[in-house]
């Protein structure tokens, strides 16, 4: 009798550490400071990660999963006082229709002590708004598109403030009424190489 109830103890012990999880306990992302990997979804209208976390919006399922920052990206020389931010990325179409992507749908951010802007568009797009090309095939284009079901992985290019080194990946839900959704934080900082 004694060793069966030892035995039921022991089970209700397990089950009740394995309910109370790691990460921030709550079933949220993990906070401690390490890789993330948690998954995150909004709650009104804001969802906050970190590397290695999944982000669940309408559209599709979105994951940092590393950043650097370098003088330059296979030929592309950031400007005078700028360095480039690499942010590789796994992206997830999890919508009932193949999705049209653009890199832009994300947006490189970071607190400005300065009068400059506090956010950068990837590399992929001129001052004008027009395209440019990638400048190396891990690198997302400006537009492509995800089946249903598809997921694909790359990086994103930002010229960033040479002094800057934390860092944020932004995403906002846009709908074809143009209302919008969601907002989606990504927080990181970049390992410099």
């Amino acid at each position: 009798m004694k060793r069966l109830l030892s035995l039921t103890l022991a089970l209700l012990l397990l089950l009740t550490l394995a309910a109370c999880g790691g990460g921030s306990g709550d079933g949220g992302p993990d906070r401690s400071g390490g890789a993330g990997s948690g998954e995150v979804q909004a709650e009104d209208g804001y969802a906050e990660g970190r590397v290695g976390d999944l982000m669940h919006s309408y559209f599709m399922d979105f994951t940092v999963n590393g950043a650097y920052t370098a003088a330059e990206y296979h030929g592309h020389a950031a400007p005078e006082g700028m360095k480039v931010l690499v942010v590789n990325m796994t992206i997830k179409n999890t919508f009932n229709e193949s999705l049209p992507m653009y890199d832009d749908d994300f947006q490189g951010q970071w607190s400005a002590s300065s009068e400059t802007d506090e956010f950068a568009w990837p590399i992929t797009e001129a001052e004008d708004g027009s395209d440019l090309d990638t400048v190396a095939e891990e690198q997302f284009p400006a537009e492509y598109e995800l089946a249903v079901n598809e997921s694909r992985t790359g990086d994103l290019v930002f010229d960033v403030p040479a002094d800057e080194k934390d860092f944020s990946i932004s995403h906002l839900e846009l709908f074809d009424d143009d209302s919008e959704g969601d907002t989606f934080f990504v927080f990181f900082t970049a390992e410099e190489r």
